[in-house]
């Protein structure tokens, strides 16, 4: 009887994992697409805020 679970258990794995893909490939192309989209913008964003920290630091560098 426990090799029964010991079967079970990859069986119930594989099923999950097929139904969070939502079936379609196409929709990992687009998503792999979107993710560089916003990839992107996070690192334009990341450079903007670390300019403004160093902006921010040497002001208050000046004024001590």
């Amino acid at each position: 009887m426990e090799w029964l679970l010991l079967l079970i258990c990859p069986l119930m794995m594989i099923f999950m994992m097929k139904g969070h893909s939502h079936g379609g490939g196409h929709e990992h192309h687009n998503s792999s697409k979107e993710l560089n989209t916003k990839m992107t913008k996070i690192e334009v964003e990341n450079e903007r805020l670390q300019r403004e920290i160093d902006s921010l630091s040497t002001m208050i560098k000046k004024e001590s």
